[in-house]
């Protein structure tokens, strides 16, 4: 896997994909990368799912049934994730107007 300033280079299953990856977020990436090959590979290996299409769909729809089925306790982690999210997304608007003023 590769980067520069268009993107980065990866690798799925064998299969190599070009994606656009902000300089501070390859690591993450790379993280989600390895999480989606673990994941897809399970799949694969049960050997009731052919064809990489369809492996990447039933890959998907497990890591999207796991992220909004995160809870810890009463504690939803996924509509946590979203409020941060949105907390972040005001708190860089309001530094941005900020300094305009300086």
């Amino acid at each position: 896997m590769s980067a520069d300033a268009k993107g980065m280079q990866i690798s799925i299953m064998g299969r190599e994909f070009r994606v656009a990856c902000e300089p501070g977020e390859q690591k993450a990436l790379l993280e989600a990368v390895d999480y989606l090959n673990r994941k897809m590979q399970e799949i694969k290996e049960q050997g009731k799912i052919t064809g990489l299409d369809r492996i990447a769909i039933m890959a998907a729809l497990n890591i999207s049934h796991e992220f909004m089925t995160t809870r810890v306790g009463n504690f939803d982690v996924a509509e946590f994730r979203r409020r941060m999210m949105s907390i972040e997304a005001t708190l860089d608007q309001a530094f941005a107007e900020q300094e305009k003023l300086f």
